[in-house]
């Protein structure tokens, strides 16, 4: 029996690598849904279950950090990944103490990304 493809959610507030992002992740076998933004997101998630979500820190109206406090209330078992353009001692320090897996500076490096979703999904 073929195994159950694994869901990601993208959240980024930039619709290009948002959409750049999600087509990646689609060719490379997962099932990937999207969200503008953190409120987005959330709203997705109460209807469906995800194993990852990988979103952008810096977004309008909710931010990273906010959205992965909120995850931790409401999807605490759920894996993230934060990718940032302004990656900073400080966030990356809180990004992890509040249990983010990973944190990536953008551009995201394909090979990269790929090999901490395999470490995700390994240790899921």
């Amino acid at each position: 029996m073929a195994e159950k493809m694994k869901r990601i959610l993208v959240v980024d507030d930039e619709e290009n690598a948002r959409i750049a992002l999600s087509k990646i992740l689609s060719r490379e076998g997962y099932d990937v849904a999207s969200a503008g933004n953190g409120y987005e997101a959330l709203n997705y998630l109460r209807g469906k279950d995800v194993e990852l979500i990988i979103t952008d820190i810096n977004m309008p109206e909710m931010n990273g950090m906010t959205f992965l406090r909120e995850l931790n209330r409401s999807h605490p078992s759920c894996s993230v990944i934060m990718i940032t353009a302004y990656g900073e001692v400080e966030s990356y320090i809180e990004a992890m103490n509040l249990g983010a897996f990973e944190y990536i500076n953008k551009p995201v490096k394909l090979d990269e990304l790929n090999k901490i979703i395999h470490k995700i999904f390994k240790s899921n």
